[in-house]
């Protein structure tokens, strides 16, 4: 039997030129009066952690949508390593974009933690084994083996994410698409996926993740995307984007408190475009060190 991925085995070592995902031209109305996506172009690199982030209602979910083939253009085309993914199935695509979707229960349905976290394996063809020692490493690594015999639908919301975002990345796609994932989330946990999610992108695979929580976008990701109106507003650098007053009143987004506090100590030569708490800590530590030395000079 042919596993959904094997369509695209030439493309698993692409040109390292070549993006990752594209769009060309994209445009998408769920009604032909109501237009979510408006001619969209861009290139996404092999590699990037990219948030996307927006307003309610700015075509995020939509946008992302496109790249594993459950919504497919009015217009346009979306390509996948440089292949046009029009005439691919849903199921072609699974093995190589995963999608977690924005409420766990659209997605968990097994009877354990367990069998949720080895149904998608299973479902792209991989062999019982490679399932086996995948599903406890993934359960290990989410801190989700006491739970691994239990059923997913009894447990927290907090934990059903957990094993919503396991369960695919479980399968090792090349794109990782994740809706909203820290939702339901306390902040220790947020760092604890942030932490997988980062060391998966240092193996050079593709992160989106759809996101309000601009203090997460500005800590942790180099890269963001705003989408505004069916409209991409931004592209580009994170820092870039909060740095951008005009930017940041279109999108009608605020930026993180760390980052207020450091436009209004300007004056004493903090930089606005601070985007961390460690960042400030470090800055300000060095604008304090900078001025002892001149007081101790001057007393000298």
């Amino acid at each position: 039997m042919t596993s959904p991925g094997c369509w695209m085995k030439n493309l698993v070592n692409p040109n390292p030129g070549l993006p990752c995902l594209e769009m060309e031209e994209v445009s998408f109305a769920y009604e032909p009066s109501h237009a979510v996506l408006q001619a969209i172009s861009l290139a996404i690199p092999c590699g990037a952690l990219l948030a996307i982030t927006g307003l309610n209602g700015s075509g995020k979910t939509t946008f992302a949508r496109h790249f594993n083939g459950l919504l497919r253009p009015n217009r346009g085309t979306v390509r996948l390593f440089g292949e046009d993914i029009r005439s691919r199935s849903i199921s072609q695509l699974a093995g190589w974009v995963g999608y977690v979707f924005q409420n766990p229960d659209h997605q968990i349905f097994s009877s354990s933690t367990r069998q949720e976290i080895a149904f998608g394996m299973r479902n792209l063809g991989w062999q019982e084994d490679a399932v086996q020692q995948r599903t406890d490493d993934v359960l290990e690594e989410f801190c989700l083996k006491p739970y691994a015999e239990v059923q997913p639908a009894t447990l927290s919301f907090g934990l059903r994410r957990k094993i919503s975002i396991a369960s695919v990345y479980a399968t090792s796609p090349r794109v990782l698409i994740l809706d909203e994932p820290t939702a339901g989330l306390d902040r220790r946990s947020t760092l604890e996926l942030m932490a997988i999610l980062e060391a998966y992108n240092r193996q050079g695979n593709t992160i989106l993740f759809i996101t309000h929580d601009l203090r997460l976008v500005a800590e942790r990701f180099p890269q963001c995307l705003v989408l505004h109106e069916g409209r991409i507003l931004f592209y580009g650098e994170t820092r870039e984007f909060f740095r951008n007053g005009d930017l940041l009143r279109e999108a009608q987004l605020g930026v993180p408190q760390i980052t207020r506090l450091a436009q209004g100590l300007t004056s004493y030569g903090v930089r606005p475009d601070i985007l961390s708490v460690a960042e400030f800590c470090e800055v300000y530590g060095s604008l304090l060190g900078k001025g002892k030395r001149r007081a101790g000079g001057e007393g000298g």
